[in-house]
C-alpha cells in the first residue's frame, strides 16, 4: 500500500511539473533555442571562423557540448527554483509536507520535472546545432547521457536549496546571476583550459562545471581536459552533498513552515 501511495504521489508531482513546462513552452523552450542560436552565430560562425580549431576540433563542433550543457544546467536549476519557490510562496508546499509522502518522493518528483525540462531544452539545442555544423556523431552515447542526466539532477537539487532559502522572488535570481553564470562561462564552454596559464588552470580545477562540460564533451566528441574518472567522482560527490542538503531541509522544514 505504501509503495502504491508513493508511486501515485511521485507521478502526480511529475505530471504537474511536465504540464507546467509544456503549458508555458514559450518561456521554457523557445528562449533557450533563440539564445543558443545567437551563440552559434556569434561564437561559432563569426568568431569561430577566425579561431579555426580548438583542441584539434573545428571550433563550431567544440562549443556544441558546452552550449548544450550550459542550457541543461540553466534550465534544470531554473525550473526547480521557480517551481518550488512558487509552491512555497503559494503555500502549496505545506500540503505536501504534511502528507504521508516521504520527503525523498517529494524530492524525486520535483527533480524529475526539472530533469525533463533540462533534457528537453538540451535536445532542442542539439537540433539547433545541426543547422550550424556538418552533423554530430556521438562517440560515447552512454557517457553522454549519464553525464547529462547526473548534471541535470545535481543542479535541480541545488535549485531546491536556493528556493527553500529564498524569501522573495529577487532571492531566486542571486545565485544564477552571481554564481552559476560566471562558473558556467569559466567552465570550458568556449575554450580548452590548456590555453590558460598554469595558475589559472589550477584555479579552474575548483570549478565543478568544468568537469561536467568536459565529461559531456568527451561523450560527444571523445575529447576532454580532465579524466573521465574524475568527472564522475566530482559529479557523484556533488550529487550526494546536494541530496543530503535537500533531505535535511525537507525533514526540518526550514524556510518552509511558518
Amino acid at each position: 500500500m505504501s509503495t502504491s501511495l508513493n508511486w501515485v504521489g511521485y507521478t502526480t508531482i511529475v505530471r504537474k511539473e511536465i504540464v507546467r513546462i509544456l503549458r508555458i513552452w514559450g518561456q521554457t523552450v523557445v528562449p533557450p533555442a533563440i539564445t543558443m542560436s545567437l551563440y552559434f552565430i556569434i561564437f561559432g560562425n563569426l568568431i569561430g571562423s577566425r579561431i579555426g580549431q580548438m583542441g584539434g576540433l573545428d571550433y563550431m563542433e567544440f562549443i556544441v557540448p558546452g552550449l548544450v550543457m550550459m542550457s541543461v544546467i540553466t534550465n534544470s536549476y531554473g525550473n526547480m527554483v521557480s517551481s518550488f519557490f512558487g509552491a512555497k510562496f503559494g503555500r502549496h508546499i505545506e500540503e505536501l509536507l504534511i502528507s504521508p509522502l516521504p520527503n525523498w518522493v517529494i524530492l524525486a518528483g520535483y527533480v524529475t520535472g526539472a530533469l525533463v525540462r533540462g533534457l528537453l531544452v538540451g535536445g532542442v539545442v542539439i537540433l539547433v546545432s545541426l543547422f550550424f555544423t556538418d552533423g554530430l556523431e556521438v562517440q560515447h552515447p552512454w557517457i553522454t547521457l549519464s553525464v547529462l542526466v547526473m548534471t541535470s539532477v545535481v543542479f535541480a537539487m541545488a535549485g531546491m536549496v536556493n528556493a527553500i532559502y529564498a524569501n522573495k522572488f529577487d532571492d531566486i535570481a542571486i545565485i544564477p546571476t552571481f554564481v552559476l553564470t560566471p562558473l558556467t562561462y569559466l567552465g570550458g564552454v568556449f575554450y580548452t583550459i590548456s590555453l590558460l596559464p598554469e595558475f589559472w588552470q589550477k584555479v579552474s580545477a575548483f570549478n565543478p562545471i568544468l568537469y561536467m562540460v568536459n565529461g559531456f564533451r568527451y561523450g560527444m566528441l571523445g575529447q576532454s581536459d580532465v579524466s573521465l574518472a574524475t568527472v564522475y567522482l566530482v559529479i557523484g560527490l556533488f550529487a550526494v552533498v546536494m541530496f543530503a542538503a535537500c533531505m535535511f531541509l525537507l525533514e526540518t522544514g526550514r524556510g518552509m513552515r511558518s
